[in-house]
């Protein structure tokens, strides 16, 4: 295959790009910052860092949402943007190849949407093809998705969490639940509203939720918390602990195992026979929460691997099918995909 080949993720937390044979070439938060009605100020780490803090005249945008693209516009700007900032980086990426991972339980024109975005950039690519994005994912976790070992595999990312059952090469079952780490993030800021009277923003939400969440452990551990005290106005300090934190999770996590159980209540008994001997693979940004493995264990009585690195597994994942010739049909014209014309 040709060496100028990028696979991208299209995350509703972060953009990740991988280059054939070089790894991640690019991982920056789906975030643009921009004037209103004027120029891009910013965007990744930059823009995300302003969230909460901009004046009335930037405007802040996360143009993925729910898995999906949820402003064409603004996505194709932040696009451009990326294409621009590798071409100052070294990377001369236009005129290559695109192989893009898109969620299988979104509408024909949803998929479409990510093709017509590279397809519109300055990018000017020479070929787009499509890959499932469960499939991607199964690679990137390390699994031979051409065995006749069934597999089940929960991708939570920001918004959502993509349930997919993986046999001989194919999706035999997947579910998008509309469940994610933003909803962790709602769970710990109503948590502390609801102790405190005080008022934290989601970036600080998300702070707490890294550090202190922790289903393993006895709850004890404590960490401070910065905001708005609701009445008095003023900016306040307060003390949690774990377990506040983790009783405030465990609630959204809950409805993630449920749709897990719901997925295993379907799939044939020849594959759930593979699953309880295999278990439950989870990837995506948020399965570095401490204790996770422990906690769906619990709940499902099957063990559970979690993958190393999991924000990653997907672009990962891309990068196989560019560089392993036995995944490279995963790789599809748009037109093959889901049109007979393209």
């Amino acid at each position: 295959m040709a060496e100028r080949i990028y696979g991208i993720d299209f995350g509703t937390y972060a953009i990740k790009i991988y280059r054939c044979r070089q790894g991640v070439c690019f991982h920056q938060k789906s975030v643009i910052a921009s004037r209103e009605k004027g120029p891009v100020i910013a965007i990744g780490e930059e823009a995300a860092e302003m969230i909460g803090k901009q004046p009335e005249y930037i405007r802040i945008d996360q143009p993925i949402r729910n898995g999906v693209v949820a402003s064409f516009d603004t996505m194709l700007s932040l696009m451009n943007c990326i294409a621009m900032d590798m071409t100052r980086a070294g990377d001369k990426c236009k005129g290559g190849t695109f192989i893009i991972a898109v969620p299988t339980e979104v509408t024909d024109v949803e998929k479409k949407t990510f093709y017509d975005i590279i397809d519109s950039s300055i990018i000017r690519p020479k070929r787009i093809r499509i890959t499932e994005k469960p499939l991607a994912d199964a690679l990137g976790c390390g699994i031979d998705i051409t065995s006749s070992q069934g597999a089940l595999i929960v991708n939570i990312g920001a918004d959502t969490t993509e349930i997919s059952v993986i046999s001989q090469g194919g999706i035999v079952l997947s579910r998008l639940c509309p469940y994610g780490g933003y909803k962790f993030d709602e769970a710990v800021i109503a948590a502390v509203r609801r102790q405190f009277n005080l008022l934290i923003g989601p970036r600080t939400a998300e702070h707490i939720k890294i550090s202190l969440v922790d289903f393993a452990s006895d709850g004890s551990a404590t960490g401070n918390a910065y905001g708005r005290d609701f009445v008095s106005g003023l900016p306040r300090e307060r003390e949690l602990t774990s377990d506040l934190v983790n009783r405030a999770v465990a609630e959204p996590l809950m409805t993630i195992v449920d749709a897990i159980k719901a997925v295993l209540e379907r799939i044939p008994p020849e594959i759930s026979a593979d699953v309880f001997h295999g278990g439950i693979t989870i990837s995506g940004a948020s399965s570095a929460m401490k204790g996770l493995a422990e906690f769906v264990a619990s709940a499902t009585g099957l063990r559970v691997n979690i993958v190393e690195d999991g924000a990653l597994s997907v672009v990962k994942g891309l990068g196989l099918v560019m560089e392993d010739e036995r995944y490279a049909h995963l790789a599809k014209p748009l037109r093959q995909t889901y049109y007979e014309n393209d």
